[in-house]
């Protein structure tokens, strides 16, 4: 372990964390950072640099997040082995110069049942989202003004992959909040994940083996076979979906959720990312597709950039939403494409006019490009860390019995009997005491035929839950499960 010299720059746009992050990050992908070493502790690089301990911290902490480094108790921080894979080219098989990668975005992963009904007091449903704090006057203010001036063209058909306008500022706030490479014309807008998905079926054709972790978002799942799509279920491990397994089952496609998987929770360390990348750079015909599922809402250090925006051979299909991070009922999803494979659909489906309406189009773009968005986002961040830490500390009496889990990022977390309970057993108890949690069996795929595999999980969702029904629903899972 040597000393370390970072240059903090105190004028700079940059938090001094960000920095010590970056520095250190860079050590490692260019090498000068072995896999092993130790880093120094944190007293002694806060020491070192003069700054608070609390900052080497959170730089730390962002890249245990990422995979960078690892913790090892009673004897410090070491770097990971990931420097042979951070070393992949474009040039793999099939891989041209022209090649980019792109980015995937995906809605709430509804895979479970539905609504509540009336004799649950406390719905834990992993899909609800709070809109107290929704700016409804600006909406209406911005809504006003795009109808009241002279914009006839609003009426008029536009452009099958959405208006240019607004690609432009979804690109521009997908390269600033995921790190996201791409022209606006990569981008296309549509109604909703289930839209872009079937667009991508043109694209990709029919037929196509796609992997999908197991368990995953069944949603896609269900539409991806509605293509006649070979589906092979790949297992995951603590990193996500197993590459190893992934290359066994012959999949020409790999739908992952690397920043925030759903419903597990797992965030995908750098080294995994890029053996996935490695994956689909080895033959011209693989794919990756990227659903940055819940990637806005964070609560350990700074977001992880996109899967994409690591990708260097143009095989990266990203696909978002703005469901949860504005609201369900604004129907807009986008898919970035590869270059490759903006020429297919150029070839194949320019006669597909766009399924959002212009006007909808043109008050979301004011909407983002006034910084509404940014102001919108940073409140709901705000509020959604308020019911986590809540909720985190409430559940902290039943960790003796359960393990926690995916409570880093997201809406939802998962608890797990350590006891082995059937989560029929732990619904069952919860419902008796008028509270509804949902069991992680209904995300795990597979044909109905094939029965659902038996988990001691459930699935804990908070987002659409007042801070004060948080606190009474976790006291009568108390009573439920420890009492």
């Amino acid at each position: 372990m040597y000393d370390m010299t970072i240059t903090l720059q105190a004028d700079s746009k940059k938090c001094l964390y960000e920095q010590i992050y970056e520095y250190i990050r860079d050590e490692i992908r260019e090498g000068k950072l072995l896999a092993g070493e130790r880093l120094p502790s944190t007293r002694a690089l806060a020491e070192n640099l003069q700054v608070a301990r609390s900052t080497v911290d959170y730089a730390y902490e962002q890249l245990l997040s990422e995979g960078y480094i690892e913790a090892k108790p009673y004897r410090g921080y070491f770097v990971c082995k990931v420097e042979e894979l951070l070393r992949l080219q474009g040039a793999g098989v099939g891989a041209s110069d022209a090649m980019q990668a792109a980015p995937v975005g995906q809605e709430s992963g509804q895979a479970l049942k539905g609504k509540s009904k009336p004799e649950y007091d406390f719905d834990f449903y992993p899909n609800g989202i709070d809109m107290s704090g929704f700016p409804f006057g600006v909406w209406q203010k911005i809504t006003r003004n795009v109808l009241s001036f002279d914009n006839n063209e609003l009426f008029a058909l536009g452009k099958p992959q959405g208006d240019e306008d607004l690609r432009a500022t979804i690109g521009r706030y997908l390269h600033a909040s995921r790190g996201v490479n791409c022209t606006p014309d990569q981008i296309i807008v549509g109604a909703g994940n289930d839209y872009l998905l079937m667009l991508l079926e043109k694209i990709l054709g029919r037929h196509v083996r796609v992997a999908m972790e197991n368990p995953s978002y069944k949603r896609a799942y269900r539409i991806f076979c509605s293509f006649a799509y070979h589906i092979e279920r790949v297992g995951m491990d603590e990193h996500g979906m197993s590459v190893s397994d992934l290359e066994k089952s012959g999949a020409s496609v790999a739908y992952v959720m690397p920043s925030h998987q759903y419903p597990t929770g797992t965030v995908m360390p750098i080294g995994r990312r890029m053996e996935l990348l490695k994956w689909a750079g080895a033959k011209e015909e693989r794919y990756l597709i990227e659903d940055d599922y819940d990637s806005e809402f964070r609560y350990r250090g700074k977001p992880i950039p996109s899967l994409q925006a690591s990708d260097t051979m143009d095989k990266v299909i990203y696909i978002g939403t703005f469901s949860k991070s504005i609201a369900p009922a604004i129907r807009v999803s986008y898919m970035v494409l590869p270059k490759k494979l903006l020429e297919v659909y150029k070839q194949n489906c320019f006669f597909y006019s766009s399924t959002v309406s212009r006007i909808d189009q043109r008050i979301l773009n004011e909407f983002i490009s006034q910084g509404y968005f940014e102001r919108y986002l940073n409140k709901a961040r705000k509020i959604y860390k308020e019911k986590h830490d809540l909720l985190v500390e409430q559940l902290k009496p039943f960790l003796k019995e359960f393990r926690l889990y995916g409570d880093r990022a997201g809406l939802h977390v998962l608890l797990t009997s350590k006891e082995g309970i059937d989560e029929t057993q732990l619904i069952e108890r919860a419902a008796n005491h008028g509270v509804k949690v949902y069991p992680m069996s209904d995300a795990y795929l597979g044909p109905e035929e094939d029965g659902r595999p038996e988990t001691n999980t459930v699935i804990l969702g908070y987002a659409g839950l007042k801070l004060e029904e948080i606190e009474a629903g976790i006291a009568r899972l108390k009573k439920a499960w420890l009492d």
